[in-house]
């Protein structure tokens, strides 16, 4: 094979009169008859014009060149020369290569689909089918290269910042607390299993307890869970942590970090990151992770809407934790049809919401919808929503649960259907303050709104120790220590400041449901480590595969992943999962109780 001296993307007017040799991809050819053949030849790094031409190359050369079709795998040997005429959306168009010979490297079979046609993509089955094909796409080819870039930016940034990377177990003990586990059978351990890890979480903490210090992996994580459009069962998180660290410096430490991603691969200077509590985030956006690209804030009006004859509203206010919020929805009169309105209704009922009662402010009145109720308030409500003419108002009556969840979604399902997100910002902040459990009516528990290993805050350390596990109200009011980093409404890395005394973690396992025994049974390991000295210590997981997704513009997580899952799971190239011998079956002590369990082949 022809040894290559340059990339498909590297040459410049500069090396004209050069011999060169480029190996690639036929992106494009064009045979124009009299021995004239023009092929643009694809790698990693761009395309470059290469030319078959009589007079210039020889006979044999040029009816070789002739046969070649997309995707056919060769090298070339020719002379760099000016182009009669530039190409400006290429980096080489100032140039073009003269070939003098050629060497076909592979011939392709019939392409399922051309890589370099984006406007005439197959089915995301197909690609995935053929995803050799699939990656060759310079957007795809982009995606990887971007990837790499935050990989490599991650690893500088935080060794200038004294991080040690460790490896942490792939094969490690079930603790079935979070999503469900993938289980692997022990071969040499009889009736025994490992679980892949969901998170690295109690290995990070074991590495505070020994000395570490500051941790960082780029690490695989498994959840037995449902794939979604940013969610796969098999991810990839930044997980770091910190010892003799509280929240302040984690913070500082890990908004530094997204500074320097965004400004070294898209070149965008961030401002500092706003931080709100988790109650003013479910206040004003009904949603712990708020898009704050736009409006359409939450308004509280219960103290009004009391003063109305609106059944829906005093019904609502009459159930505990009541309330009635409102969302101003700026020149939307016309837009927002009644059948459109309808649909909001339906929308939030997934929710629990009943539905969306509305009214339009037109030449300085409330009409439509519930507008017949509003007089006695009308004056007011204008003034706390700041209404000008033209607006739409939306409300929701519910318990504060209810009602939040189903006008926060329904304010970011306005936003998109109306175009209200601005193109190209970057809004980032700080959410904290979250509660540390939320207790669960039907099955009379209580569940950590975080993880079991995220600490109290200091101020509310003793509260939470002297806490009644009876006294609902008093334990779902415990403020934890935990932070999540938001980018444009999406939750980016989550963290917290960690439980390092032992008797707090007992505290929190017990109000949780475990037994001592229980506790010991899963998480001895722990709490023998707890009791040797723990270092005050916290960190965060930011999800590597939602970093990319952002800086790429897509919303599509298979994206962003060389070798995904389809929605059930599947990897369609390398047809897995699979039937296994019955042989492998017996070996690991384990049998199949699958109605459709065949033998495999």
């Amino acid at each position: 094979m022809f040894k290559r001296t340059h990339t498909c993307g590297q040459l410049t007017a500069g090396h004209v009169g050069q011999t060169v040799t480029l190996n690639g991809w036929v992106n494009a050819y064009r045979g124009h008859g009299h021995g004239l053949v023009f092929v643009d030849l694809r790698d990693r790094e761009g395309v470059t014009q290469v030319v078959f031409e009589q007079g210039g190359t020889p006979d044999a050369v040029v009816e070789a060149g002739g046969k070649l079709r997309n995707e056919d795998c060769v090298a070339v040997r020719g002379v760099v020369r000016q182009r009669e005429k530039a190409n400006p959306k290429i980096h080489t168009g100032a140039i073009e290569v003269v070939v003098e010979s050629m060497e076909v490297l592979s011939k392709t079979a019939r392409l399922p689909f051309v890589p370099s046609d984006e406007t005439n993509l197959p089915d995301e089955e197909t690609r995935l089918k053929f995803r050799y094909l699939d990656l060759r796409r310079p957007r795809m080819q982009e995606i990887m290269r971007t990837r790499h870039r935050v990989a490599k930016i991650t690893r500088d940034y935080f060794d200038a910042h004294g991080f040690l990377e460790v490896e942490t177990p792939m094969l490690c003990r079930s603790t079935p607390e979070g999503a469900r586990d993938f289980l692997v059978p022990s071969r040499l351990q009889e009736g025994m299993w490992y679980a892949l890890p969901q998170s690295p979480q109690l290995f990070k903490q074991i590495l505070m307890i020994a000395g570490a210090d500051r941790y960082l992996q780029i690490v695989k994580c498994f959840r037995d869970e449902d794939p979604r459009f940013d969610r796969q069962a098999e991810f990839t998180q930044i997980d770091l942590e910190m010892a003799f660290a509280d929240r302040e410096t984690v913070l500082k430490t890990m908004e530094g970090f997204a500074k320097t991603l965004w400004k070294d691969v898209l070149g965008v200077t961030l401002p500092d990151f706003p931080r709100m509590t988790y109650r003013e985030a479910m206040d004003r956006f009904g949603i712990d992770r708020p898009d704050t690209r736009y409006g359409l804030e939450l308004v509280d009006i219960s103290d009004m809407a009391a003063q109305t004859e609106f059944g829906v509203f005093t019904g609502a206010l009459e159930k505990p934790r009541g309330v009635v919020k409102a969302i101003r929805i700026p020149g939307a009169a016309e837009k927002l049809t009644r059948k459109v309105l309808d649909g909001y209704s339906a929308f939030v009922q997934q929710f629990g919401a009943g539905g969306v009662p509305f009214a339009r402010f037109v030449n300085g009145a409330f009409e439509g919808g519930v507008a017949k109720f509003l007089g006695p308030i009308a004056d007011t409500l204008v003034e706390r929503l700041d209404l000008t003419d033209g607006d739409v108002v939306v409300f929701g009556a519910d318990a504060y649960g209810v009602c939040t969840k189903a006008l926060g979604e329904l304010r970011q399902k306005v936003a998109k259907d109306l175009g209200m997100i601005p193109e190209g910002a970057w809004n980032f902040l700080w959410v904290y303050d979250f509660p540390m459990f939320e207790h669960d009516a039907e099955t009379g528990r209580y569940y950590s709104l975080h993880h079991p290993f995220t600490a109290p805050t200091a101020a509310e350390t003793e509260r939470f120790l002297a806490a009644d596990p009876a006294d609902i109200d008093t334990v779902e009011s415990i403020v934890s220590d935990g932070y999540d980093m938001i980018c444009n409404g999406s939750e980016i890395g989550g963290g917290s400041i960690r439980i390092h005394r032992q008797e707090v973690q007992k505290k929190v396992f017990s109000l949780l449901g475990l037994t001592e025994e229980q506790a010991k049974t899963k998480f001895s390991f722990l709490l023998e480590a707890l009791s040797y000295g723990a270092p005050p210590h916290g960190g965060i997981a930011f999800g590597l595969d939602r970093l990319v997704m952002h800086m790429t513009g897509t919303e599509n997580i298979r994206e962003v992943i060389a070798f995904p899952k389809t929605m059930t799971g599947q990897d369609l190239m390398c047809e897995a999962p699979n039937v296994v011998d019955e042989d492998q079956l017996k070996e690991l002590h384990v049998r199949s109780t699958a109605d459709t369990a065949v033998t495999a082949s």
